[in-house]
């Protein structure tokens, strides 16, 4: 079966590949319909918090991490495409303060549609980033589908007592993230033909960095509360923080790293519908400053692919963490704090000056 030189895989999807979650208003809508699961006394970390992973405790010592994670194609590269579904995935058994460990393979797949080798090339990508994450793969499944999506189940270990949790933090605390964001408007641009290779390069290379280095360089810190940005963007998560936390949350615009031309193709109107979605999920528990305008507000609410870690660290302690994580080449920022005042709510000083 021939293929075009360059396969364009984000044009596949019926929804261009945009890999969004279903928006958290639907998801809890649909959640509130399911009877309350039986209590567990070793179910650490189930749904009541909205968290990256579940936790079941095996012995004293001894945890299970699980997550799952897959979606539609967002890069047009085969292999850069596996490389950032392993990477997402991965990612929420570090944001949970866990070790990675096996994983499963779950392929969609237009198989008399598309050559094999392109599926061979996703498969690559994910081993080779399973490889660097330390996870072996024991397995998977796949089926025939009209549009290809990609995935992984994994599994992790954690002691009980280091669990990280979104629901921990505390006043006084201050807010680290591990990864600039922008990535949804960016991915977007993308299938749009907006960006050019070197632009594509550098947002692929976002999207596939393991949030390791960032998960071990955190571990010897108190840290109260630590999730990863993903679909829900940056305010959906620091939500989801605040409320599970009983806190408030103030988040400086201005410290918020963002990925280049994210302003300029959001005014030009490359805004995803998750990230809309996202913006209206929050906006009645977001306080943004009155002279902020749409765009700056879609830009801190844009839905994110492998996004970093937010992590809530002890106040003391947070210049030395921020430098500690620089200098192993994370590209950490320190955006905010948490606050006993306007508990569940995000308040937003600043501006955007990306």
């Amino acid at each position: 079966m021939s293929q075009p030189d360059k396969l364009k895989l984000t044009s596949l999807s019926s929804k261009g590949g945009c890999g969004c979650k279903i928006g958290p208003a639907d998801l809890a809508q649909v959640l509130r319909q399911l009877p309350p699961a039986e209590a567990n006394p070793n179910l650490l970390v189930g749904l009541d918090t909205s968290d990256d992973a579940g936790v079941y405790k095996l012995t004293d010592e001894l945890a299970l991490v699980q997550t799952v994670d897959f979606f539609t194609p967002i890069v047009d590269e085969p292999y850069a495409f596996g490389q950032v579904a392993a990477a997402n995935a991965i990612s929420d058994i570090y944001a949970m303060g866990g070790k990675p460990l096996t994983a499963l393979n779950i392929v969609a797949f237009p198989i008399h549609k598309l050559d094999k080798s392109v599926l061979a090339d996703i498969l690559r990508g994910a081993g080779d980033k399973m490889k660097e994450a330390g996870v072996t793969l024991v397995g998977g499944h796949s089926i025939d589908d009209n549009e290809p999506k990609f995935g992984l189940a994994v599994t992790g270990l954690v002691h009980p007592d280091r669990v990280r949790t979104n629901a921990g933090a505390k006043p006084g605390d201050r807010l680290i993230l591990t990864k600039p964001i922008g990535v949804g408007i960016l991915t977007t641009s993308i299938k749009k033909d907006q960006l050019n290779e070197a632009e594509v390069a550098r947002v692929t290379e976002v999207m596939a960095t393991l949030n390791k280095t960032a998960a071990e360089t955190m571990e010897p810190y108190t840290v109260h509360a630590c999730t990863d940005v993903t679909g829900f963007g940056l305010m959906g998560h620091s939500l989801e923080m605040a409320k599970g936390s009983g806190v408030g949350i103030t988040i400086d615009a201005g410290a918020v790293p963002f990925l280049p031309r994210v302003r300029e193709l959001a005014e030009a109107g490359f805004i995803p519908g998750g990230t809309k979605n996202n913006h209206a999920h929050v906006e009645c528990s977001v306080d943004f400053p009155e002279p902020m305008d749409a765009v700056s507000r879609f830009m801190l609410c844009d839905a994110v692919t492998s996004g970093g870690l937010l992590i809530a660290v002890e106040g003391s302690e947070a210049e030395r963490l921020l430098q500690d994580l620089q200098s192993r080449g994370v590209q950490a920022a320190l955006i905010g704090s948490v606050t006993e005042e306007q508990e569940g709510r995000i308040t937003i000083t600043g501006s955007i000056t990306a």
